[in-house]
């Protein structure tokens, strides 16, 4: 079977996607709504900190169940668009976070030692299967990302935020 199929010995990498998620936020839950608060005039509370990680998981996993069992473009170009999102951007936001407070953010290590790594894991294989072109993985990385960079950069730069 073609890498393009499913195949029960192959299953891929994606099925990663989830636990990957959840360790991120188990390291992060103790201490970021603290931390987000510390910055932001309007804050949050725990529940709407737990609401948008279980919507979060959810995405993750409808998305990895779809490109699991149904490999296709819409598929590739629908994870991308969301690991942007969800890894790249949130990686970025936590270093950046981290560099500006000059001390650890919650979430940090999880979001360099694995949302970095998987995250570029995942676009290489997207590339080397041929399923998406660097052109179309560089313009779905900046839309995936996008709302979540300007969300950072208000929250650490400008004490607001976006949503």
């Amino acid at each position: 079977m073609d890498e393009g199929n499913f195949s029960w010995r192959r299953p891929g990498i994606i099925i990663l996607a989830p636990f990957i998620f959840v360790a991120h936020f188990l390291e992060e839950s103790p201490g970021f709504v603290t931390w987000f608060n510390s910055h932001v005039r309007q804050g949050i509370v725990p529940g709407l900190f737990w609401r948008v990680n279980i919507t979060a998981l959810i995405i993750t996993i409808i998305l990895t169940v779809v490109e699991f069992f149904a490999r296709s473009v819409t598929s590739a170009v629908l994870i991308i668009l969301w690991l942007s999102f969800l890894m790249l951007a949130n990686a970025i936001f936590h270093i950046a976070g981290a560099t500006v407070d000059r001390h650890y953010v919650p979430g940090l290590i999880t979001a360099i030692a694995l949302y970095l790594p998987y995250y570029a894991l995942v676009v290489g294989k997207m590339l080397r299967n041929g399923r998406l072109k660097s052109g179309h993985v560089i313009i779905l990385s900046l839309l995936g990302s996008s709302l979540m960079l300007i969300h950072g950069y208000l929250i650490i730069f400008r004490g607001s935020r976006l949503f």
